[in-house]
């Protein structure tokens, strides 16, 4: 059977194996370098002081939020399009 990817689908090059992650949507274990990564940053301070802090030129700190998701998971959330054959070759 031939193979779809050169890679495989992952982007580990040639570091061996690597630790796998959970899907932050389903459970499933997935290689930490094929998962889809999803950072979003969250306040530590309520919405409307931290308006207040910000036009006095406070600096208020934000905690980084990572979520991992399977390809399945990232295809049905649309944080990765589906594109077409021709489409999937260009970079």
């Amino acid at each position: 059977m031939g193979k779809k990817r050169k890679s495989g689908g992952r982007s580990k090059g040639g570091k061996g194996s690597l630790g796998k992650v959970q899907c932050s949507s389903c459970g499933r274990l997935v290689p930490r370098d094929k998962a889809k990564r999803k950072t979003s940053y969250k306040t530590l301070v309520d919405y409307a002081i931290g308006k207040e802090l910000r036009q006095q030129g406070t600096h208020i700190a934000r905690m980084p939020y990572v979520r991992y998701y399977c390809v399945s998971c990232a295809i049905h959330r649309h944080h990765v399009k589906i594109r077409s054959q021709n489409d999937r070759k260009k970079r």
